[in-house]
């Protein structure tokens, strides 16, 4: 039975099991993108990151040294032999077929010996050691391809990183973000919680118009106001500045910041507020030790909403900052990075995680006030 001392109710047990669905969904591609952007470029190319701990077979072509290059060939009794291994230039792993055209990588099985239409006799090895064979000397500027299929062990490196942070400028571009999004967050925080209290529980003319302009003004797409929002900004000369895209954000999260949080605040017990006024509470009195307080919760909610927009936004950082290298935000570089570098993808996994991990340590750092405003609203 529910209610009895010792139990939680129902309710309870299904805010906790969906809370923690919502954590494991947003955290398994987070941690599969963490995976990757440790893996070795090959093998992020051939298989998913949850194959990460487990060998990978992918195809591979070396070219051998020529036999007019000086020393690559030897004369072993009356054998013209070109020797050595196909992971010199770098790699490991066992060779399981190879091949001598791109049509068919792997027509043969390791340690099998190969005739070609030249007379000359190739093999590979697993270990990854060819032999090349003539009875004749052999002759050519360029090298004997060899295919092959190699089953490489699971491989992880910090070269990714280092490339990300120390040579592509996601470093300052990061700082770039940070300086566009902590500012962009608590300004319209602190300017909503003010006005929610004071539609909330402050009676004025226009209370109501405000409020059923505020709701409006929700639907309106912040993009039929971009460029005239600019060209204000030019004209007063704040345009293409952290001041300008600060004030933009603002613009655009307050009505719904407004919305929600008057909505909570209104919902506060009304004997609290009441019991204040008697007591000779001023309104700024009420509303910082008291209503802000309670407000943890849905201040907690709002937060993580504007601070997960305007980390990942590009078309409002674009309009209102810029490309140029000072300024240009994560999602900026990832762009060009994508555009530019596409093939690159441990490049791009190690850039997008630089980029998650921050609003994710946001996430979790706040959602506890969340899960508290949520619990508390299901006890009631």
């Amino acid at each position: 039975m529910d209610g009895i001392a010792g139990r939680k109710p129902a309710l309870i047990w299904a805010v906790h099991l969906s809370v923690a669905l919502l954590v494991i969904l947003w955290t398994l591609p987070t941690f599969g993108l963490l995976v990757s952007s440790f893996r070795d470029k090959d093998q992020l190319s051939v298989s998913g990151w949850w194959t990460s701990l487990t060998s990978t077979e992918r195809n591979v072509m070396v070219r051998v040294p020529a036999p007019n290059d000086d020393g690559a060939q030897v004369l072993e009794g009356s054998v013209y032999v070109i020797a050595g291994n196909v992971f010199d230039e770098g790699g490991a792993g066992d060779i399981s077929a190879f091949g001598i055209s791109s049509r068919e990588p792997g027509a043969y099985e390791a340690g099998e010996v190969v005739t070609t239409k030249d007379g000359e006799r190739i093999s590979v090895q697993e270990s990854g050691d060819y032999r090349i064979e003539s009875d004749v000397e052999m002759t050519g500027k360029r090298g004997q391809r060899l295919f092959f299929t190699v089953l490489e062990p699971p491989l992880f490196t910090l070269d990714n990183y280092r490339t990300v942070l120390l040579s592509e400028g996601i470093g300052k571009s990061f700082l770039n973000t940070m300086t566009v999004t902590i500012p962009a967050t608590v300004i319209p925080i602190l300017i909503a919680a003010f006005a929610g209290y004071a539609l909330a529980w402050m009676r004025f003319p226009g209370r109501t118009f405000l409020v059923a302009m505020v709701v409006g003004l929700i639907v309106v797409p912040l993009q039929m106001s971009l460029i005239p929002l600019l060209r204000l900004y030019t004209d007063i000369g704040i345009g293409k500045s952290y001041i300008g895209i600060w004030l933009a954000h603002t613009g655009f999260g307050l009505p719904l910041a407004i919305y929600l949080l008057r909505n909570y605040i209104k919902s506060l017990p009304k004997e609290i507020i009441e019991s204040a006024k008697v007591d000779g509470a001023s309104d700024f009195e009420i509303f910082v030790k008291i209503v802000l307080p309670l407000s943890f919760p849905a201040l907690a909610s709002f937060a993580i909403f504007q601070f997960l927009w305007t980390w990942n936004d590009l078309l409002v950082a674009t309009v209102f900052l810029g490309n140029n290298e000072e300024q240009l935000v994560m999602t900026g570089r990832l762009r060009e990075l994508l555009g530019s570098r596409g093939g690159n993808w441990e490049i791009l996994t190690a850039s997008a995680f630089v980029s998650i991990a921050v609003p994710l340590g946001v996430f979790f750092a706040l959602q506890r006030y969340l899960v508290r405003g949520l619990l508390a609203g299901s006890v009631k």
